[in-house]
C-alpha cells in the first residue's frame, strides 16, 4: 500500500472524512531537506474546509538540517487518487520523497513555488 506524508490539511480528521470517507491512522514522521512555506489562495476563493487566505506548502531548503514535521499514512491506491483530486485544483503535485524514518512516501507540493 502507498504511504502518504502530510504536513497540512490531510492530517485533519474532517478533511480525511471528506476526501477518503474515513479517518486515517498515521505515525509522526518528518520530511528532511524541506522547510514550511505558504501559498496564497488565488482567483475566486472557494469555500474550503479549512478557510484562510493561504495554503500550507513545503519547499526544498537550502539550510542543512531543515525538516518539516507531519504524519505518514498508509492509504489505498484509490485513496491516493482521491488525494490527487483534492490537491490538484489548489495547484499541488505529488512527488516521491524519503522521510526521516527512511520510509518512501508521496507528498504534495505546490507546483508554482511559494508565496508567503
Amino acid at each position: 500500500m502507498p504511504l502518504l506524508f502530510s504536513y497540512g490539511t490531510l492530517q485533519q480528521s474532517d478533511v480525511q472524512l471528506a476526501t477518503f470517507g474515513r479517518t486515517l491512522r498515521g505515525e509522526a514522521d518528518a520530511l528532511p531537506g524541506f522547510e514550511p512555506s505558504l501559498v496564497k489562495i488565488g482567483g475566486p476563493v472557494l469555500p474550503t474546509i479549512v478557510g484562510g487566505t493561504h495554503h500550507a506548502n513545503v519547499i526544498r531548503a537550502e539550510a542543512t538540517g531543515s525538516r518539516v514535521n507531519g504524519t505518514v499514512f498508509e492509504v489505498t491506491d484509490e485513496e491516493l487518487a482521491s488525494a490527487d483530486a483534492f490537491e490538484a485544483p489548489a495547484g499541488y503535485e505529488r512527488i516521491a520523497v524519503t522521510l526521516a524514518s527512511g520510509k518512501q512516501a508521496w507528498v504534495y507540493v505546490f507546483a508554482g513555488g511559494h508565496d508567503s
